[in-house]
């Protein structure tokens, strides 16, 4: 049976210069109504963890949330799914870095009103400001990582950034970690402590 993820595979599949067809049929059959475009797989963890620590199933609500693989690929995904192609309503959530290619692969994309949401350095940043250097150490530690953790502390590179910085960069040390972590900490931050930029984009949705 099809699902938001086949959707989302068919969807890459049409981007990397595949066949279109199975995109649009499930576009329909499905229905897709929105997508949020997002970089990568952590910030896909994170979205579907805040989303379900609401009682909300994006995925029933039409929603596709996809992990483009880099934002410089937003403006090829643009164009596949808004206004010049399946004519989804299209929003995301990016890095402070990434603004411009989201800003011009939706005016591209001849998106009314274009609509995204934007972290001051990444999600990562924004979560760990969020719960505080000292809960996300608890979380680490919780996670079976503090043995990893300590070793990466003791690296030279490491002494003269903050814990903040430190623990972002932990976070992206090891293959599938950042994607872990991005439904661990969402998953703990109260309810009135979500970023803005995260709690904004589920809200619009």
């Amino acid at each position: 049976m099809a699902d938001m993820r086949t959707f989302g595979e068919a969807v890459a599949v049409w981007a990397a210069g595949g066949p279109g067809d199975c995109a649009r049929e499930l576009a329909v059959q499905l229905p897709v109504r929105a997508v949020v475009l997002l970089e990568g797989l952590s910030d896909a963890a994170a979205v579907d963890a805040l989303a379900a620590s609401r009682g909300r199933n994006l995925a029933a609500e039409g929603v596709c949330v996809l992990s483009m693989g880099g934002a410089m690929s937003v403006g090829r995904f643009a164009r596949l799914l808004g206004p010049t192609g399946l004519g989804l309503r299209l929003t995301g959530l990016c890095d402070e870095a990434e603004r411009p290619y989201y800003a011009r692969a939706l005016e591209r994309a001849d998106t009314a009103q274009p609509e995204f949401f934007v972290c001051a350095a990444d999600l990562e940043d924004e979560l760990i400001r969020a719960l505080g250097v000292t809960r996300v150490a608890e979380l680490v530690r919780a996670e079976g990582d503090q043995r990893a953790l300590r070793t990466f502390l003791r690296q030279p590179a490491q002494q003269d950034r903050t814990s903040q910085q430190q623990l972002r960069r932990f976070l992206g040390t090891k293959k599938g970690r950042k994607i872990h972590y991005g439904r661990v900490l969402v998953e703990a931050l109260d309810p009135d402590r979500t970023p803005a930029p995260l709690d904004d984009l589920l809200t619009s949705l």
